[in-house]
């Protein structure tokens, strides 16, 4: 019952929001199954399986608020933890930026579901894990990597109305290739969401020759050097970018969106003018929930374009003070399209997230 159905996820948020006695509820229901496999030393370590779900009520009287957390769903469950929220929330000050839940919002429909991934055996993970191991053997290498894959649900409920619903698959594969004379090391990852585009030997074969070439490393001279990033370590600037894109950190001048003298860059060069950046949850090669954690609507937004910054994230709070339109943070984020450059794209789950690559 980890990954819950559409139908289970709506029976038990209904039974939540008829036991609210609040002002207002609000509760998100989330449910992963999957599995792992870890090696070291060209051989295996660990494996196993996860199963999990987890109910997130929020409960507020006025603007004091409470929330409380269960992974138990029978009707006493339910209860307990809809009183321990409203509980809290009485004892809580006022938030100064509460903002009341959203009534029902259309959401772009999303496939992020692949059946194969879902249903990966221990064999299956076996199998991968052999895939690394084997070409590092051969190539008198020694490898360590971890394969996990998971199919998860997530819901959203509250007392306006609103009900959201989403379901999705997820594979990663890390390994770390170091030589057996200790002077050369490796490392490659990926992150789909169909297991059958991993082929964890071709991933493997990448570390191994970054470890064999960076055998008898020498030292440079400080100085500028002409480099070029492979996604994994672009995706990691775009994440620290990502994170510095909100309007309320650019107009308090705490991100690198501050615009000297007050308020944010919007509508300003900034960037070479052959990038683009933007958002799409319906993207193919990397879905995700079409809305936020407040239940507003993802749809495809221009961050970027031709090097002029589009648009900075406005939550509503901050849209309310500075009468603007919300734009809620995307949970994903795209790097192009560039000839010759392959998309860097940014997910955000349920707990929050991490940048993935997928094929241009």
């Amino acid at each position: 019952m980890a990954v819950l159905s559409n139908e289970e996820s709506k029976a038990i948020l209904t039974k939540v929001m008829k036991l609210s006695k609040a002002d207002a509820c609000e509760a998100n229901l989330t449910g992963n199954a999957g599995g792992n496999i870890r090696y070291a030393r060209n051989s295996v370590s660990t494996a196993g399986i996860v199963s999990d779900a987890s109910l997130v009520v929020q409960s507020n009287f006025g603007k004091k608020v409470g929330t409380a957390t269960i992974n138990e769903f029978d009707e006493a469950s339910l209860e307990k933890v809809v009183r321990r929220a409203e509980e809290m929330a009485q004892l809580s000050p006022e938030s100064p930026e509460f903002m009341p839940p959203l009534k029902q919002q259309k959401y772009k429909k999303v496939n992020g579901f692949v059946k194969s991934t879902a249903n990966v055996t221990p064999e299956q993970r076996a199998a991968a894990a052999a895939g690394s191991i084997g070409p590092s053997e051969k190539a008198d290498t020694t490898a360590a990597g971890y394969l996990t894959d998971s199919a998860n649900s997530q819901a959203m409920m509250n007392t306006e109305g609103l009900y959201a619903y989403y379901t999705d698959t997820n594979t990663n594969f890390t390994v770390t290739v170091r030589t057996n004379d200790a002077t050369g090391s490796g490392w490659a990852s990926r992150d789909f969401n169909d297991v059958s585009k991993l082929d964890t030997t071709q991933v493997s074969n990448i570390a191994i020759d970054k470890a064999l070439s960076s055998r008898k490393a020498r030292a440079l001279e400080p100085g500028k050097y002409t480099v070029i990033l492979e996604p994994d370590a672009a995706a990691n600037f775009m994440g620290q970018m990502f994170f510095a894109m909100g309007a309320r950190q650019a107009d308090e001048g705490r991100s690198f969106m501050s615009k000297t003298g007050g308020g944010n860059k919007i509508g300003e060069q900034m960037f070479d003018e052959r990038v683009n950046i933007y958002s799409d949850p319906g993207h193919p090669d990397v879905p995700v929930a079409p809305w936020d954690q407040s239940g507003q609507a993802l749809d495809k937004l221009s961050i970027v374009n031709k090097g002029a910054v589009k648009n900075l994230f406005y939550s509503r709070y901050w849209a309310e003070e500075k009468d603007k339109e919300p734009v809620p943070q995307p949970n994903n984020l795209i790097f192009g399209p560039i000839a010759r450059i392959k998309e860097i794209l940014y997910r955000t789950l349920v707990h929050y997230t991490q940048l993935i690559q997928c094929l241009a």
